[in-house]
């Protein structure tokens, strides 16, 4: 079988002048390439950079949804611990206010729960569009997966309020709200 330069010239759309340029000047560049290189296409080098790019667009989309799926196991964890450690605020019958995105927010509970929440030993968590209350270890574990669960946690203060205290001697009304 002829190359493609005899058959075009066979049917007339080339002629020998032009084949012969041509062929002297792949000569040439023969030549002038330093020996051990292989003379790299343009269309192989244009292929070759797509697949690069294509390579490292798979590899963005990969990082991305491996991020999305670490976040929804953290979610998940986050429900799980919520929904196996939430206390029952069935009873709740005082109302304790608290700000959640720039609003007021109001939870009934106990007025043991209303105590244990201001010095810390309760925690307000918000999953699932809900307000839930849990426990201090419970709520600095969901505080690891994720701080914007976490709604309220005060810290805890020493048992304690020191010698040098002013008003120790004098006890808190328990009908005191604030």
């Amino acid at each position: 079988m002829a190359s493609l330069q005899d058959q075009l010239l066979k049917a007339g759309l080339a002629d020998e002048k032009k084949a012969k340029a041509i062929r002297s000047e792949k000569r040439k560049q023969r030549k002038t390439q330093p020996k051990g290189t292989t003379q790299v296409s343009e269309a192989e080098f244009n292929a070759r950079k797509a697949r690069e790019e294509k390579a490292e667009r798979d590899r963005e989309l990969n990082r991305q949804r491996q991020q999305e799926a670490e976040k929804k196991a953290i979610q998940a964890q986050i429900r799980q611990l919520v929904d196996t450690n939430r206390l029952d605020r069935s009873r709740g019958e005082t109302s304790y206010q608290f700000v959640h995105d720039k609003k007021i927010k109001k939870i009934f509970v106990d007025d043991t729960m209303v105590d244990q929440l201001s010095r810390g030993r309760l925690a307000i968590v918000f999953v699932n569009d809900n307000y839930e209350i849990v426990a201090e270890g419970v709520a600095r574990k969901i505080m690891e997966r994720d701080e914007q669960a976490v709604v309220v946690l005060h810290d805890r203060k020493a048992e304690d309020t020191g010698e040098d205290d002013p008003y120790a001697g004098y006890e808190i009304p328990d009908d005191l709200m604030w």
